[in-house]
């Protein structure tokens, strides 16, 4: 596959094209010849059907007996059915954890004999390059080039470097954003010369976001690499994991994909630090399970996964789909997709839980989450336009249903509630009916069998845990999270910590995604805007405004029930209690104080914070290291000629206008910076669209750097 490619002397090495049609999604093209589903595949996806089937039907008729049926009421049919939905969601979740126990360990790879190795490097990585592609979006350059530094000089130490290549691509519209990431690169490119390629590519059209982007440089330059390991901005993976990685790719020219299994560091803030501990306990044991149903039919998570590059092109070219935003135009959630269509193909999509070593981080607060989750909603529900096209397997289009369903299942707990309220102003307003037949000689008195619903509610309850008492217990059994968890006590103390917190924080989220459905359904486009990755806190107005409506609804709905059913207000309390204390709960998650307390007593730890992996330690260090870059980016430009000339030359070219067409703000920026009197004067008068027009411009740059200093010229 290898595309010999003579480096260029801008950003990017001379293009190595690699073509990539848009796909057809009810085109399916001809399958590769791939090995049947091993019988552990079948096993865990007989277990996990088994559980799903058994726990829905029997909680469906356990509710049934609730409530007599003869008799039942519309209200309480609406409450039974999205029950049974709502009771299958969650059997569904348990039978996926309990699946994983059928997995067994991922193979080590033994490339074919025969395969060559160049010099020192390890069995299997002579003959492949691969990329390590992290897309970026205005992002703070510091930390994502001191993660890619640190991967490079990891590599180095290994022998492995001569087969990767970093490829930092960009879609940042802030000037300012843009010339500080060409200044962080060229310090990275200067500090990893010898060692590692870095490469850097703005893109000047940001077409179809993220998917755009990898597009993109799959098409122009993908023709250069074997395989492509895709980084988020937030994105750590040692080098011993992306060694492994580009062998078991070698080893098994049919894997098209291969995800791996990252895990949350870095958490700072109360939320993070909640969610950090239920990634590090519970979710070994769901991407197990998820893996061993799945078997080579898996998923893509968009990030952190190693791909073949001609195999991506050949099959996952991404369609514009039909009609208006939010759920027309460019598919948002494109990794699901691309697995499908990469599967569809013959390819084989597999995870990997057994290798280690592979790192995210994640949002600071409840808001930054919310924030995150406008756009996920989007994203896959618009994959109720993909999920029918032909040619998928049954566990792609089972994968996108999971993506669906899991923003579909806070408005069916909503409606539930709604449901519960309406029967207890029903019972309160409405007298029951007892000779409801003409010619009838006993009654119909109304049944509602409290007992039982009680503990039709503990049963729910105890499905609902299955994956974090099996997460819990997993951790107890492993000596390095039992030591760096605190122990037994403290890992069983964070447990329930988390638990009591999760239950607080679930049904803010719960409103939080409700509303996002509603605004989608709505036509709202969710938009693109850079996501916060650092440990900022919640302000007391941020959380007053955002979570304003929530405690007032809540309050409302508990008055009312006060009123008309205690009974009822007992049973939805939990619920109530943490739409009360949303205001505070939201302040609290992006708390670092609170989060660096509960680190000091031991709670919510995870052993990575104990003993910090070498890769965190050297990014972490590189950040502290490195010089502060500038804010504003055109005056540092202007009065720094070494700067400038290695900024013009790290980039690609302005594309040229259509004929007849050109761009107004290039001509308006030129026509500034040739009427201003002096450099503040320009940098005054530019527009945001005009300084990126500026950072461009070779021409513009040196004319900018004419101008003198001084304040503005009023004449």
């Amino acid at each position: 596959m290898r595309i010999a490619a003579a480096e260029s002397s801008g950003g990017m090495p001379a293009e190595a094209r690699l073509g990539m049609p848009s796909q057809d999604l009810d085109y399916a093209p001809p399958r590769l010849p791939t090995g049947a589903t091993g019988s552990a595949v079948w096993f865990a996806r007989i277990i996990l059907v088994a559980t799903f089937v058994g726990i829905t039907t029997y909680g469906v008729y356990q509710m049934l007996q609730v409530v007599r049926f003869a008799s039942m009421t519309f209200l309480q049919g609406l409450m039974i059915f999205f029950f049974g939905v709502s009771l299958a969601w969650i059997a569904f979740s348990a039978g996926s954890v309990l699946a994983g126990a059928s997995k067994r360990r991922d193979p080590r790879p033994e490339p074919p004999a025969g395969g060559p190795a160049a010099g020192d490097m390890p069995p299997g990585l002579g003959e492949t390059l691969t990329a390590l592609v992290m897309p970026i979006y205005n992002e703070d350059p510091t930390r994502t080039t001191a993660a890619l530094q640190a991967m490079g000089e990891a590599l180095q130490k290994t022998g492995s470097s001569r087969a990767f290549e970093i490829v930092v691509l960009s879609d940042s519209t802030d000037a300012d954003a843009w010339i500080r990431e060409t200044a962080a690169v060229e310090r990275v490119r200067r500090a990893l010369a010898g060692m590692v390629p870095v490469w850097y590519r703005r893109r000047w059209r940001n077409v179809a976001r993220k998917s755009g982007n990898i597009e993109d440089f799959v098409t122009r330059w993908g023709g250069r690499y074997d395989h492509m390991i895709v980084l988020d901005a937030d994105s750590l993976i040692d080098a011993a994991t992306l060694t492994r990685l580009a062998q078991m790719m070698y080893a098994d020219p049919g894997l098209g994909i291969l995800q791996t299994a990252p895990q949350l560091i870095g958490a700072r803030t109360l939320f993070g630090r909640l969610q950090q501990f239920a990634a590090c306990a519970y979710g070994p044991v769901i991407s197990r399970g998820l893996a061993a149903w799945s078997g080579d039919s898996g998923n893509y998570w968009g990030h952190n996964a190693i791909i073949r590059v001609q195999a991506f092109a050949q099959s996952c070219g991404l369609p514009e789909l039909e009609g208006r935003k939010p759920f027309g135009g460019h598919v948002l959630s494109h990794d699901f997709v691309e697995a499908a269509l990469m599967r569809r193909a013959g390819w084989k999509v597999r995870m990997t839980t057994d290798c280690g070593g592979s790192w995210e981080e994640s949002p600071p607060s409840l808001i930054d989450v919310a924030v995150r989750d406008r756009r996920w909603a989007q994203g896959n529900l618009q994959h109720t336009k993909i999920i029918g096209a032909s040619g998928f397997s049954f566990p792609s289009r089972l994968h996108l249903g999971i993506g669906i369903m899991s923003y579909l299942s806070s408005p069916l707990w909503l409606v539930m509630l709604c449901i519960g309220f309406a029967l207890a102003v029903q019972s309160h307003l409405i007298r029951p009916e007892y000779f409801n037949h003409d010619f009838q000689m006993f009654p119909t008195w109304p049944r509602f069998n409290v007992e039982l619903m009680m503990a039709l509610f503990w049963f729910s309850m105890v499905i609902l845990l299955v994956p974090k008492f099996l997460g819990l217990l997993r951790a107890l059994l492993s000596r390095p999270l039992r030591r760096g968890g605190g122990g037994v006590i403290g890992l069983c103390a964070s447990f329930l910590l988390e638990i009591v917190l999760s239950a607080l924080y679930a049904p803010v989220m719960m409103l939080s995604q409700s509303r996002h459905v509603f605004e989608i359904l709505m036509g709202r486009d969710s938009g693109w805007n850079p996501q916060r990755r650092d440990g900022g806190g919640t302000s007391w107005r941020e959380a007053w405004h955002y979570h304003m409506r929530d405690t007032l609804i809540a309050a409302m709905t508990g008055v009312i029930l006060w009123f008309l059913s205690p009974p009822l207000l007992a049973w939805v309390s939990p619920a109530l209690l943490g739409l009360l204390l949303a205001i505070p709960l939201s302040r609290a998650s992006g708390s670092r104080t609170l989060g660096s307390a509960l680190s000091k007593l031991g709670f919510l730890r995870i052993p990575a914070e104990v003993d910090v992996p070498a890769l965190v330690r050297r990014r972490a260090e590189l950040v502290a290291e490195a010089r502060a870059l500038p804010e504003d980016g055109l005056r540092y430009l202007a009065r720094n000629r070494e700067a400038r000339l290695a900024h013009v030359a790290g980039n690609l070219p302005r594309p040229p206008d259509p004929p007849g067409r050109p761009d107004p703000n290039a001509f308006t920026a030129r026509q500034k910076l040739l009427d201003a009197h002096s450099l503040d004067q320009a940098l005054e008068w530019l527009t945001r669209v005009e300084r990126v027009e500026v950072a461009g411009s070779e021409q513009l740059l040196n004319q900018l750097s004419l101008l003198p200093d001084g304040q503005r010229c009023l004449i």
